[in-house]
C-alpha cells in the first residue's frame, strides 16, 4: 500500500485544493521567481496571478533581505523554516505583518521549488472580531425578543384598562389623561417593534447592487444638500446578488443617513463597491463576496462606543435613537452577511460584506 505522501493526485485536484485554501500560497522556483499564487494570495498582495507570475520574490516584497537570504538557503539545503510576525514591505508601499512557513519541494528529475505559506496576522484578528460581532447580534436579538414579550403584555393590559376607564368617564378633562396613557403605550409599543426590526422573511431576487445604491442616493439627495459631495466608486464587474431589495435599501439607507448627519454642513460621502475572493465572514469562508463601503469625512465615532454601536439604544448623537445601526446589522445578517466599522476623525468607514454564493438560504 502506498503512503499518502507517495500518492500523485491529478493536477485538477491539487489545484482545486490550493485555490480554495484560506492560507495565502506562493510557489517559487530556485531563483525565487513566482510560479503560482492562489486566490487568497492575490487578495492579500492585491495583485493578479497573471501579473505576479514571472516576477521575482524581491520585486513583490522589498527591503526584507534576511527573509530572502533564508529562503535561498532553504531551497539550496532543503531545510524548511518558520518565521513569526514578519513585516513584509510591498512594492506598492503597503506593509503586512504575517507568519511565514517556508517548505522546499523536491521532485525527481525536476528543479527544486519553494512553497511559501503566509498567514496575515491582522486578518486573523479581524476574523475574530467578525465572529464576536455575529455572536453579539444573535445575543442581542434573543435579548430583545425576550424583552419585547415581557413589555408587550403589560403594555396591552395598560392600554386596555385606559380605554375601559375612558368609557366610564364623563369629564373631558379626565379623558385627556386616559388618552395620554393610550398614546404613550402606543409609542412604547412602536419603540419595541422598531428594536425587533422587520419580522418578515427576506423576499430574495436577483438584483444589481448598484441599483440599490442609486435608489438610496435619490432618497437622500435632498437631505445631503449642496454642501455634501457624494462620490461613486463602483466595480462594474460585480455580478447580480440574490437578496431582498427592500431590506438592502433599508440597511444601506440607515448607514448613508448616519453618514450625512455626522458630517452636518459639509463633507464628502463615498459609496464604493468591490468584490473579494476567498473571503471569510465570521467562521465561514466564501469563494466570492461583495464589499459595499459607505465612507464619510465627518468627525468620527467616539472611541468609547465604537465597540457597541451595533447594540440597540447606543448612539453618539443627542437626537439619535440608537436603532438604525442595530436594524441594519440585523438585515444584513439575514443575508449571511455582516457590517463592520472603523472610525477616526475625517474617515469613518462602514463595510457591508455579503456572500455572492450560498446567500439564498
Amino acid at each position: 500500500m502506498k503512503s499518502l505522501s507517495k500518492i500523485e493526485f491529478p493536477d485538477s485536484i491539487q489545484q482545486r485544493i490550493m485555490e480554495n485554501m484560506g492560507t495565502s500560497l506562493l510557489l517559487l522556483d530556485e531563483s525565487l521567481m513566482i510560479i503560482y499564487i492562489n486566490p487568497a494570495c492575490e487578495m492579500l498582495f492585491e495583485i493578479s496571478r497573471r501579473k505576479a507570475c514571472g516576477k521575482l520574490w524581491t520585486q513583490l516584497v522589498i527591503e526584507n533581505q534576511s527573509l530572502t537570504d533564508r529562503m535561498k538557503e532553504s531551497v539550496l539545503r532543503g531545510h524548511p523554516f518558520t518565521k513569526r510576525e514578519v513585516q513584509l514591505d510591498l512594492s506598492g508601499g503597503r506593509s503586512l505583518t504575517v507568519d511565514c512557513n517556508i517548505t522546499p519541494l523536491f521532485v525527481p528529475e525536476a528543479e527544486p521549488n519553494l512553497l511559501v505559506e503566509i498567514q496575515h496576522m491582522e486578518r486573523q484578528v479581524q476574523i475574530s472580531k467578525e465572529e464576536q460581532l455575529i455572536s453579539q447580534n444573535h445575543a442581542v436579538r434573543a435579548l430583545v425578543r425576550g424583552m419585547a414579550h415581557e413589555v408587550k403584555n403589560p403594555l396591552g393590559g395598560l392600554r386596555g384598562a385606559a380605554q375601559l376607564l375612558e368609557r366610564e368617564l364623563d369629564d373631558e378633562q379626565l379623558k385627556e389623561y386616559t388618552r395620554i396613557i393610550i398614546s404613550e403605550a402606543d409609542r412604547l409599543q412602536e419603540l419595541v417593534d422598531r428594536m425587533l426590526g422587520p419580522s418578515a422573511l427576506p423576499k430574495k431576487e436577483m438584483i444589481n447592487i448598484h441599483e440599490i445604491f442609486e435608489r438610496v442616493h435619490n432618497l437622500v439627495r435632498v437631505e445631503a444638500g449642496d454642501s455634501i459631495e457624494i462620490v461613486h466608486d463602483y466595480d462594474p464587474s460585480i455580478p447580480e446578488i440574490n437578496a431582498d431589495r427592500d431590506q438592502l435599501i433599508q440597511a444601506l439607507l440607515n448607514l448613508v443617513r448616519n453618514a450625512i448627519q455626522a458630517m452636518a454642513d459639509s463633507g464628502t460621502l463615498t459609496l464604493r463597491t468591490r468584490s473579494k475572493r476567498q473571503y471569510t465572514i465570521g467562521n465561514r469562508r466564501y469563494k466570492l463576496i461583495v464589499l459595499v463601503e459607505v465612507i464619510d469625512t465627518g468627525p468620527g465615532i467616539p472611541k468609547e462606543i465604537q465597540e457597541q454601536i451595533f447594540l440597540p439604544m447606543i448612539t453618539g448623537r443627542a437626537e439619535g435613537t440608537g436603532l438604525g445601526l442595530s436594524i441594519a446589522q440585523s438585515l444584513i445578517n439575514r443575508h449571511n452577511g455582516l457590517i463592520e466599522c472603523t472610525s477616526e476623525p475625517g474617515n469613518t468607514v462602514f463595510k457591508i460584506l455579503i456572500p455572492l454564493e450560498n446567500n439564498n438560504d
